[in-house]
């Protein structure tokens, strides 16, 4: 034991723990792992966790020797999650999002939190998406109003007196403040049937053959990015059907007019009742992000800093 004179306490128990053949996993591990997965190599992990390459390295080591399990694959330039590895990812990433809100919560019990709290979104988003977690927030905090605040554009948070936005897409530099809440997964789809009468598009240069299901007011609307040989190219399609509406559009590719490009959320009460099927699921265009934003203030109030949190930690937990 003399090894062990003047280390911390946290060193001792470890080795200690190891001693007797059972190592301690810790949050700071499974932080790591999902820093690892989250930015693609062990070397931008250490980077956004602020610790050196060899201390996540162990701690990969030290959380897949404690599961029995082979969690991520390294290479000498990425690291990819295994499937065991995805599974583990999507719970545990849940699950500490849990916890910070959980700790938010403890550290701002017997605050004022009450008070009206304006919130904008989507048309389309908010009601699946927003509405459920403002119904949970309001039975956790009963003393918070909530008013939602639908568009399809991108609304000025000053002059609609909004506390918060919950934005999806590209957002222009500005002097708002950002919190990433998800990556949107997009998909190419087409209905059963016309897949029956036209076949199906192989790679993305087929899809000048097929008819296309045009999103007119859409940020691609008939150039679609898509992944080719691991870079984005912009291909260009055309169609009968147009719309300015993502729900119509959705719905039109479900009747057989043709492929639609859509996020995988808007698409997948679709996909579950049998009535379309993804295409090209190897060259999908880049996910979109969502991102809460909103005006600095000198003191963010308790009611909107915890609906963020809330917003962090649901959509975590969401299949996008």
């Amino acid at each position: 034991m003399k090894y062990f004179i003047g280390c911390d306490n946290r060193l001792f128990i470890r080795h200690t723990l190891s001693y007797f053949g059972r190592i301690m996993v810790d949050v700071t591990d499974y932080s790591a792992f999902i820093a690892v997965v989250d930015k693609g190599s062990l070397t931008a992990a250490a980077r956004s966790l602020g610790r050196s390459l060899q201390a996540v390295s162990r701690s990969l080591a030290l959380l897949e020797s404690d599961l029995g399990v082979q969690l991520v694959r390294r290479t000498t330039r990425r690291s990819q999650p295994t499937p065991a590895g995805l599974v583990f990812h999507a719970k545990l990433k849940a699950a500490l999002a849990d916890i910070d809100l959980a700790r938010a919560e403890a550290e701002q019990h017997g605050e004022a939190t009450a008070g009206r709290l304006r919130v904008g979104a989507s048309v389309l988003f908010a009601p699946h998406y927003v509405v459920p977690i403002a119904a949970s927030f309001m039975q956790r905090w009963p003393g918070v109003e909530i008013d939602l605040v639908l568009g399809d554009g991108f609304a000025d948070l000053v002059n609609d007196r909004l506390d918060i936005a919950i934005r999806i897409g590209h957002l222009p530099s500005s002097s708002l403040r950002i919190r990433p809440l998800a990556r949107l997964r997009r998909v190419v789809f087409a209905a059963p049937a016309y897949l029956a009468a036209r076949g199906r598009p192989r790679t993305p240069y087929d899809l000048k053959q097929h008819s296309c299901v045009i999103q007119a007011l859409g940020p691609e609307g008939d150039v679609w990015p898509l992944t080719i040989n691991g870079q984005v190219e912009r291909v260009s399609v055309s169609g009968s059907f147009h719309s300015n509406d993502a729900a119509a559009c959705n719905e039109a590719v479900a009747a057989g007019l043709g492929l639609g490009l859509a996020s995988f959320w808007q698409v997948r009460r679709l996909l579950d009742e049998g009535r379309i099927e993804l295409l090209l699921t190897d060259y999908e265009p880049p996910p979109v992000a969502v991102q809460a934003v909103w005006v600095p203030t000198p003191a963010l109030p308790i009611r909107t800093r915890l609906f963020i949190d809330t917003l962090a930690a649901r959509f975590a937990a969401e299949r996008w």
